[in-house]
């Protein structure tokens, strides 16, 4: 147990042959049924009984073998776009959604805001998408939310849709972002927001 949690990303072969050395005849799949039954079957589940064990010992240090480790999964997550969040207003995310059609006479458009920390969406049903209304709904729940507590938005995250790119000048979506001192990002982005 206490191997795969000092080399979290060796597998069960490697394991055991690194056991056997030791005097410890294990084999792989023999490894990977205490691996279950302690819940420590993948790499994941490896990495979280080692930051469990980080945060319930101050003061540890840890080997190379686990730094790698935790800054491999780190690179995994920010890979497959997730990204730590500091605090409330750090990163925000909005998106434009096409509902559908009123009878084949309104297109209908959800705007939604996310903010990433707490978690919390908040979305408003549209007939246009346009930089106008992609600011309204900010203007209206996004940034009220995080402005009660004093935590302004800091960074807002979206895709590549005319209504939040354009002309900084002459966008209205980039005034908004603008006047509210937002950093914006397009999608895509996210190690420049970590910087």
């Amino acid at each position: 147990m206490a191997y795969a949690i000092d080399f979290p990303a060796h597998g069960q072969v490697r394991v055991s042959n690194e056991l056997r050395k030791r005097g410890i005849f294990v084999s792989p799949s023999d490894m990977r049924n205490i691996w279950l039954r302690h819940e420590l079957a993948d790499f994941r589940s490896r990495l979280k009984a080692l930051e469990a064990k980080m945060a319930a010992k101050e003061g540890l240090i840890l080997t190379e073998a686990q730094v790698q480790a935790l800054e491999k999964k780190k690179l995994d997550e920010e890979s497959h776009g997730e990204i730590e969040t500091a605090h409330p207003g750090y990163l925000g995310s909005q998106d434009t959604f096409y509902v559908g059609a009123l009878k084949g006479v309104v297109r209908i458009y959800q705007q939604t805001y996310v903010e990433t920390h707490a978690k919390i969406a908040f979305s408003k049903l549209y007939t246009t998408k346009t930089p106008i209304i992609a600011a309204d709904l900010l203007n209206d729940r996004g940034l009220p939310f995080n402005k009660a507590p004093g935590l302004p938005v800091l960074r807002i995250l979206t895709d590549r849709g005319t209504e939040y790119c354009g002309k900084p000048e002459t966008h209205d979506y980039q005034l908004f972002m603008t006047v509210n001192d937002i950093n914006y990002a397009k999608h895509l982005v996210i190690r420049c927001l970590r910087k």
